[in-house]
């Protein structure tokens, strides 16, 4: 029986890495102090909770933007990590989105809206798991870009 049981650890060890959980899935929250815009525009009471689970060819997204309680904006979608544009449903300033993972601890995340890119993003993950850096430009609805570096911690 303890041979048994001791195959069986080492053929769970052994399982896809598809398996395995990535060192960057769970919650980030945002940390304003270290945050800012370009446009010196930063709000006040930035609060942005995101939720992440990567596989070795998706990212699983969801976050949810309380700065404004009485009307929080959540975010959710499942893309490839092809760099290809996939939809993004349920957004009004884009309609496709590009992930692509550039090493262990860095992503390209492009928004799109019908192939221009209105946001590119790059996040950096800490190699020790605590810290996400977001940063990026972004182009308003009125067309002015700005860029954008924003904080998060593990929650």
């Amino acid at each position: 029986m303890k041979t048994f049981v001791m195959i069986a650890a080492l053929a769970a060890a052994a399982a896809s890495p598809a398996w395995a959980a990535s060192p960057h899935d769970g919650s980030w929250v945002s940390v304003e102090e270290k945050s800012s815009w370009s446009d010196g525009n930063f709000p006040k009471g930035f609060k942005l909770t995101i939720n992440v689970k990567f596989t070795d060819a998706e990212l699983e997204y969801h976050s949810v933007n309380t700065t404004n309680p009485d009307k929080p904006f959540k975010t959710d979608y499942v893309t490839s990590l092809d760099g290809k544009p996939h939809p993004f449903s349920e957004q009004v300033r884009f309609n496709q989105i590009a992930v692509r993972k550039l090493n262990a601890n860095e992503f390209e995340i492009l928004k799109m809206k019908d192939g221009d890119v209105i946001v590119g993003e790059f996040w950096t993950f800490s190699p020790n798991g605590k810290e996400l850096v977001r940063r990026g430009v972004g182009k308003s609805p009125e067309g002015r870009s700005k860029a954008y570096e924003e904080y998060f911690v593990r929650k």
